[in-house]
């Protein structure tokens, strides 16, 4: 990849570090952040000077679009440490391509792919002592645009803010996740902005999974805004269920998020001879499949779960279960993809990107 030198680095290093402070084997997903991040302010129509500098707060004016028009986009990336130290990301131009697909949509201009990258690298350089090697372990990568231009009409901003933070992290989830199918709530609709990584999204859905985890439930698998009879994806994760020994996961639309790991999974299926059907699912199939035993698994892929079986599930009121399997997809494919994260297996789809020093 080459390294654009049209838009300029700087880096101003921390005078402290607080890594000794923390204790990575007790770490809550995204509330601990390394000693650095980084900043590139978009104003008088260009990307301006990339900066990286202590991690603290930013300074924004009351009136900046962002909290008044939801101008917010923003992606969730990893990089792990193979055993000689060397720095890897999993299929980062995936994110890339993504995050821009997303700024499109919300009339936010798009970053450079070489700053991307130049940026990315040079904070990852700086706090590679963040990145554990112990199983399980990675640093939790959260690039976002916000629109940072004063004023409440309601009109695209003309200034932005482009960031990146890093968190250590572990597991995602831990424990039992069962999830209900939603039956009132919807979290996107047909030509809306269901597809792209924006703020809306999540903040529109946390008061439908509030009422799950109220009731017992870990997560909300939305279905389709105008009939709630088609599944599509989870809260945090796309979906997949296997039904016999067939996955099947439903396509990506307008309304659905475009998962990194989602197709990993579909070419890691192929690759290794396993029936995988991209369609639609309909809540009746995968309940009638529950009644009579062949739906043998369901679980949830994403960045930051990886994959995780899902045990149970419920709609309108009706609990179901699955079995317990000796073995499952979800181990083999979380196994197969952590494996290549870590360097630990043969990477033959050319997903990993060793990171420049």
């Amino acid at each position: 990849m080459s390294v654009d030198n049209k838009i300029a680095l700087n880096i101003q290093k921390s005078d402290t570090t607080k890594i000794s402070e923390i204790d990575f084997n007790n770490l809550s997903f995204g509330n601990v952040f390394t000693d650095h991040m980084l900043e590139c302010d978009y104003k008088d129509g260009k990307w301006q000077t990339i900066n990286i500098k202590p991690y603290g707060p930013i300074s924004l004016d009351p009136s900046a679009k962002v909290f008044h028009y939801g101008q917010a986009i923003f992606e969730g990336m990893k990089a792990y440490k193979d055993t000689q130290d060397a720095i890897w990301l999993f299929r980062p131009d995936e994110n890339h391509k993504r995050l821009n697909k997303s700024a499109v949509r919300l009339a936010i201009p798009e970053f450079p792919e070489d700053a991307f990258f130049k940026g990315l690298e040079a904070l990852l350089s700086l706090e590679k002592d963040w990145i554990q090697k112990k199983e399980g372990s990675s640093l939790y990568i959260r690039p976002f645009v916000i629109a940072t231009e004063k004023g409440v009409s309601a009109n695209p901003a003309k200034e932005y803010k482009f960031m990146i933070i890093l968190s250590p992290a572990q597991s995602y989830y831990s424990g039992e996740v069962r999830v209900l199918f939603a039956d009132k709530y919807s979290r996107s609709a047909s030509g809306g902005v269901g597809f792209a990584k924006c703020a809306g999204n999540y903040a529109g859905q946390f008061y439908p999974t509030k009422l799950a985890n109220d009731s017992g439930y870990q997560q909300v698998v939305w279905t389709d805004a105008s009939t709630h009879e088609n599944l599509e994806e989870a809260g945090t994760m796309n979906v997949f269920f296997r039904i016999g020994d067939k996955l099947v996961t439903a396509p990506t639309s307008d309304r659905i998020l475009d998962g990194v790991t989602r197709k990993s999974i579909l070419k890691l299926a192929a690759s290794e001879g396993i029936a995988c059907e991209v369609r639609t699912i309909s809540v009746h199939e995968i309940e009638e499949a529950a009644k009579n035993g062949t739906l043998l698994e369901m679980f949830g892929a994403g960045t930051a779960a990886v994959v995780n079986p899902i045990l149970g599930f419920s709609f309108k009121g009706q609990d179901y279960e699955l079995p317990t399997l000796e073995t499952s997809y979800a181990s083999f494919f979380k196994d197969k993809i952590t494996s290549i994260q870590t360097k630990n297996s043969e990477d033959p789809f050319g997903w990993t990107y060793k990171v420049r020093e």
